[in-house]
Order: C-alpha cells, then structure tokens, then sequence
C-alpha cells in the first residue's frame, strides 16, 4: 500500500464530498472523488484506490450496483469499500454489505467515526496485502523449488547414466564440469584390461540356472568392487567377460599402474573364490590381458540405446592377451611392461601369433607386484 493511502470518495451530493475529502486530506490522506455511480467505477479503475467510501444513493449507478461490480471485477488487491447511507436502513445494509461491502457508515457523518472506519479499514487493507504478497513469494519459490528438484532429479540421472561407465569420483566430477562431455567422441591413449573366467563356458553348461547366477554374484560383486577403488572405466559387461579402461574420461596419474595393480587385486580375490568354487566342484579362474595404446572413445549405439566404447587396435591386442592367458595368468602387452619396469617380476612370453595382428607379438606374464601398496 502507497504513503499515503489514496482514498476514492463517491458522493453525489458536493457538500457532503467536500466535507469528507478536507476531514480525510487533514488526516493525511490522497483523496479522490466521484460524483455519481459511473465516474465511481472509472475512477476505481483508473486511480487504483486503497479505499473507497460509496454513498448509497447516488445517480445514474446506485452505491450498492457499484459495490457489486467492483468486487466482481478480477482485481489481485484488495480494495475495502464503506458504503456511506443516509439513513441506517437494515435493507440498505444488508443489501450492500451482500453485495461485497466491507464496512458501512450513517450520515451525518461523524469525524471520529470517518477517521476510525477509515483507520481500521487501511489497517485490515495492509494485513491482506501482507499475506498476499507472502502468498505470491511462497508461489515463486515453489516454482523455484519444482525448477531446482527438476534440475537436481535430471542431475541424479545424469550422475546415474553415467556411473554405469564411470567411477562415482569420475561420474560427479564430469556433472560438477569438472570434465568435458566424455560420450562426445575423442582420441586418447588408455590402458585396456580384459578379464573373462577360465572354464566358464563348460560350467554354464552343465550346472543349474541359479547356480550360474551365484556364481555371477559373487564374481562381479569382487570385480566390481575392485573397478571402482581403483577408478576404471567399466566398457564392457558380457557374462564373465569384461572391458576395463583407465585414463579416460578424465586423465589419471599413472594408468598402467592402475590397470596392473586392480588386476592383481582381481587375481588374488578370484584365488578365494575359486577355492570355495572348487569344493562345490567348479573349474573356474581368471585369465587377464592388458595393453596400452590410442584408442577413438566416446557413444556408440542409436537413439535410445547408447554405449560408451573404446576403439582402436589396442583394445584388440588386450582381448587377444586374455583369450591367450592360462587360468591364473595375467599376460601384458610389451608397451605396458616398458612404461612399469620397476613394478612387476615379469616374464617373457612368446613371441605370440595373435589373430588380427599380422606380425608375432611380445607379451610378458606377469608373476606378481614388487610394491604392494596402492
């Protein structure tokens, strides 16, 4: 509500409005006046009161018809109306306070009684528009809030997608931007490992449905568990058969390191399980290839079904290194062997005639870690 308070008084009779407009100016407050039931309803439009005081019996549009179409009018504020009567007719009142009126007052009219109603009427205005506007900023930050839970349950998808790839650190970093869009295809040089288990084709073929599944359990549980500690990029998920990047989508510290030192977690934890597997009757193990190279990496698919995929020949050199490894055995790719000299006893293997690569490749086994620590 302005200062000061704008007062619309409405009277056809000029010596009652002349008298009410220097009571209500001395008080204080902008007065605007009307002298019959048209120039009411204009005036109401045009100079948007805080209050307004009708007479009832006015020429033209009475004070109660005028009551009606204000208050019919889709007006956001609230705008009291007293209605002014010569005479304190019950039918008159009653009719106008029906008819939306908020107060009313009999004429002659009394000073302390205008000043009073006038009061209590701008009093009641303020509290009404007080709520109101707290109503409205309730509203916007509803919509703010709908908006920002919109944005953080796209997010948590997002986050969600991209963890079926990613480590979680990875995942939140890229949503945070803390890194490019990684499904937007690029070249980088990672280091593969691939892992499947030894013997797994004939056991699937000759055990119960959920003996398979428990099997499964437990293998990608540990496997699993290992990819994330260590920050690799799950690429592919086929049965037993897995793709494991490092170094994409955001570069890491040492990825041959990391790539060495989960698939040797991997051994050992599948030398457990495989133990418990054995007295259950299973010939399973882990066979393990890795290499180092340039690969293209980024989506793949059609619309609605999308990978993240790595592309290049190094992913099929460490495909090839797995399916070339003994139970146990984790062979490494000769690039991967000269980048950690220091890490692993090694051996060599070969030279190995591996299909897709025209010329025989150098492979070392590695037999185990010369720091344990992480």
């Amino acid at each position: 509500m302005r200062t000061p308070p704008r007062v619309l008084i409405a009277d056809d009779n000029a010596a009652n409005l002349r008298i009410m407009r220097t009571r209500l100016t001395a008080d204080g407050y902008e007065v605007v006046t009307a002298a019959d039931g048209e120039e009411a309803l204009a005036a109401a439009r045009d100079a948007t009161p805080d209050l307004i005081l009708l007479d009832i019996m006015m020429p033209k549009v009475d004070g109660i018809e005028v009551c009606r179409r204000l208050k019919e009018r889709q007006n956001p504020m609230f705008v009291p109306i007293i209605l002014v009567t010569a005479m304190a007719d019950a039918k008159d009142i009653v009719a106008g306070l029906e008819a939306g009126a908020d107060e009313y007052l009999t004429k002659p009219v009394d000073h302390a009684a205008l000043a009073a109603r006038v009061r209590s009427m701008l009093r009641i205005k303020a509290l009404h528009d007080t709520v109101a506007a707290q109503a409205d900023e309730i509203a916007r930050w509803n919509t703010t809030l709908e908006k920002r839970v919109a944005e953080q349950v796209a997010e948590l998808e997002r986050v969600s997608r991209l963890k079926r790839f990613f480590s979680p650190q990875l995942a939140d970093a890229i949503v945070a931007g803390g890194a490019e869009d990684p499904l937007r295809p690029h070249r980088r040089e990672i280091s593969v490992v691939f892992l499947d288990l030894r013997g797994f084709t004939a056991f699937a073929e000759t055990s119960e449905p959920e003996e398979v599944s428990a099997v499964l359990e437990a293998y990608h549980a540990e496997v699993g568990r290992l990819i994330l500690e260590h920050e690799g990029t799950l690429e592919r998920f086929t049965g037993d058969g897995m793709m494991i990047f490092f170094n994409d989508p955001v570069p890491v510290a040492n990825p041959e390191e990391r790539a060495l030192r989960m698939a040797d977690a991997m051994r050992a934890r599948i030398r457990v399980l495989g133990a418990e597997w054995r007295r259950r009757g299973y010939d399973l193990d882990l066979g393990m290839g890795i290499a180092k190279g340039y690969a293209t990496i980024g989506a793949i698919g059609f619309e609605g079904r999308r990978d993240y995929a790595a592309i290049g020949s190094v992913t099929n050199l460490a495909f090839r290194l797995c399916a070339e490894a003994s139970p146990g055995q984790i062979l490494v790719s000769q690039r991967i062997y000269a980048a950690v000299p220091d890490l692993v006893d090694a051996k060599e293997v070969g030279p190995l005639q591996l299909k897709g690569f025209h010329r025989p490749i150098v492979a070392y086994e590695v037999v185990h870690l010369k720091h344990v620590g992480a």
